[in-house]
């Protein structure tokens, strides 16, 4: 695959999780999250994208948003469970990327705030302005997703190396 193929990043926020007694890493989606999850799988399949690889935190919420997202899906990618997008910095989450195999075009990665939406604008040195706006008005609520394009290998990917080109948010 060469360098000048464009490439994708969808960064998605798992959906509303609830609150029970128990750890943080084991909470799972509400009931609206459920909605909002399976939601956010139909936007993503109404762009178009055939992702070749989801990478998902382990937390039960991640895990489960993925779960309704990708029956949404046309193509079910390949799905790796990371530890390290758990409570991840940007940092972390820029290394997870820069590992990608280069046979990959479109990723999708399913995390938490502040993580994803640090990476989101970060990675965006550029932006499509409408996309822009609604991230800046909306912030990065449970079940949104952002799409990042560049051009380059995986190892490339740094601050500001990416445009913004799409931003979709459940209840806006």
């Amino acid at each position: 695959m060469s360098v000048d193929t464009p490439r994708r990043i969808v960064l998605l926020r798992h959906a509303k999780a609830d609150w029970p007694q128990v750890s943080d890493h084991d909470r799972p989606l509400a009931d609206r999250g459920r909605r909002d999850a399976a939601t956010a799988g139909r936007k993503l399949a109404d762009t178009g994208l055939t992702f070749d690889l989801a990478v998902c935190s382990t937390a039960a919420r991640t895990r489960e948003t993925w779960k309704l997202a990708v029956q949404e899906l046309g193509h079910r990618p390949k799905t790796v469970y990371e530890d390290r997008l758990y409570e991840a910095s940007t940092g972390e989450i820029i290394t997870v990327l820069n590992e990608t195999p280069d046979d990959v075009t479109n990723l999708l990665v399913i995390g938490h705030n502040p993580g994803m939406h640090a990476v989101a604008d970060g990675l965006a040195g550029q932006a499509d302005p409408d996309a822009l706006a609604k991230m800046t008005k909306g912030g990065f609520p449970t079940a949104t997703y952002a799409v990042l394009e560049f051009t380059g290998t995986w190892k490339s990917v740094e601050l500001g190396a990416a445009k913004l080109v799409d931003y979709w948010a459940p209840h806006d």
